[in-house]
């Protein structure tokens, strides 16, 4: 597989896919950063690996998707 299918701008997956990443990193800053008592630990840290799982879902889902040039017919000569 081809790393360079994961940059597909024109594609809604890969928005989807960054700002799912950008929210888990975001997450993970306030878990680490900001002084939370244990139960609103667990979810901003809950959410925070929810939102791992599906950035990853989304990626590969956009590894296995071909890009808009595989899709081009081979122009004549």
């Amino acid at each position: 597989m081809k790393l360079s299918r994961i940059f597909q701008p024109r594609n809604p997956l890969f928005w989807m896919m960054v700002a799912v990443n950008a929210l888990s990193s975001a997450l993970a800053w306030i878990v680490h950063n900001r002084p939370l008592n244990t139960p609103a630990m667990l979810v901003v840290a809950i959410f925070a690996i929810g939102n791992a799982v599906i950035g990853t879902w989304l990626l590969v889902r956009l590894l296995r998707t071909p890009t808009a040039q595989e899709h081009e017919p081979p122009k004549p000569n």
